[in-house]
């Protein structure tokens, strides 16, 4: 692929207004690792945001960070980790997912795709965080939407919209976003039983608490002998997970009473202190799983999680549960589509997040949408980008 690479939001634009000139489509991408996410596309052009790097505004106090997109989402953690500070959405490191070395991540390909990690059900996705972006449209215009705070933002925003486009209505070339205070102290329950209903319950149940959990995953016998934690994988059996951060007062007395609440004297339990964060970057990472070629997230009520993981499992799938069990990450060897989306089809969706080209040539990557949503986003891909200039056929399957 033929790489463009601008130096500046202007350069960008003049770029994407020569394809445009040419009706030539452009794929959009940062350093490239996430290109396996989405249906294949096989541009030979492709706009690269890398050499839009480095920070630009960084305000501790405030509480808030601008940066180019391409700038490394490993720069933008190390120098939040020197104030104590973090990206409280905690995104993965997926370019592993599709091959790529560790540490490819930007800062644009995070908010492109809105991955998030385990904390996603108590700080929200990529998108909750993005305060203000600068950007480049399919018309080949150079466009600002948001600010610095979030009382900036009037009208629509855009901000929610971009984020998990997957570049298919604007080229981000600049983003400020919202940082958190990284907590003193984390430290991890983890319950231990061989009934995944039981587990699963006790999840939900710590989650409906006033204990203000920040992890809540379900890890059956194979995904806890990867989880690098010698206590679980020696039990040889599912075990349930809850994380509690903040100060460590507070964590210690969260602690006792989600033990006392949860847990009970009913099942062996123990409490995980150093070993809780690299456990939960394990499962953020999705590295409680094998490597096998196929890779789906469901999204499920957490009430059917355990169902519908017993129903993948059925089908060959290793997995595990996350997000009070209402995410389930499954791989396989083969994609079984009509299997996996007729369990999500009461409600909830299913996402093949890697597999083959091949495979994402014939099947919808993402949920089919309803007839009157699909039409909405046809009109919004439209606005954006009339031409079809920026990622044609990334995010819809070619009719």
């Amino acid at each position: 692929m033929e790489l463009l690479l601008p130096q500046s939001l202007a350069e960008a634009a003049d770029m994407v207004a020569a394809a445009l000139a040419e009706e030539r489509p452009l794929s959009v991408l940062g350093q490239g690792g996430k290109l396996g996410l989405g249906q294949p596309t096989a541009q030979p052009v492709g706009l690269s945001t890398r050499k839009l790097s480095g920070i630009t505004l960084y305000e501790p106090g405030e509480l808030v960070l601008s940066c180019g997109a391409g700038t490394p989402l490993a720069e933008i953690e190390a120098t939040l980790a020197e104030r104590q500070q973090q990206l409280a959405f905690e995104p993965p490191d997926a370019s592993t997912w599709y091959g790529a070395a560790p540490g490819q991540a930007t800062m644009g390909g995070v908010f492109a795709t809105n991955l998030a990690g385990p904390r996603r059900f108590k700080a929200g996705a990529p998108r909750d965080h993005l305060l203000g972006v600068q950007c480049v449209t399919g018309r080949g215009e150079a466009i600002k939407t948001g600010g610095r705070v979030v009382k900036n933002v009037t009208g629509y925003d855009l901000c929610k919209l971009l984020s998990g486009s997957f570049g298919t209505l604007a080229v981000m070339g600049h983003v400020t976003f919202k940082v958190l205070p990284a907590p003193e102290c984390v430290q991890t329950l983890a319950i231990f039983g061989e009934d995944l209903a039981d587990l699963a319950a006790r999840l939900r149940k710590a989650a409906g608490t006033a204990f203000e959990i920040s992890g809540a995953a379900l890890l059956p016998a194979g995904a806890a002998g990867r989880s690098g934690v010698d206590a679980l994988r020696e039990s040889g059996g599912a075990v349930a997970l809850l994380r509690v951060e903040g100060v460590r007062p507070s964590v210690e007395d969260r602690m006792q009473g989600l033990i006392s609440e949860v847990v009970g004297r009913s099942l062996p339990h123990l409490v995980l202190a150093e070993e809780s964060i690299a456990l939960w970057q394990r499962i953020r990472d999705l590295r409680v799983l094998p490597d096998r070629p196929v890779l789906w997230r469901l999204s499920v009520a957490p009430t059917e999680g355990v169902a519908a993981a017993r129903a993948l499992t059925n089908l060959g799938a290793d997995l595990f549960l996350d997000q009070v069990g209402g995410q389930i990450f499954a791989v396989m060897d083969s994609p079984s589509a009509a299997e996996v989306r007729a369990l999500v089809a009461g409600g909830g969706h299913a996402t093949l997040l890697r597999a083959p080209d091949a495979i994402r040539s014939t099947i919808p990557v993402f949920q089919p949408q309803p007839a009157p949503l699909a039409s909405l986003a046809v009109r919004v891909k439209n606005a954006f980008d009339p031409r079809q200039i920026l990622e044609p056929g990334r995010m819809t399957l070619a009719a």
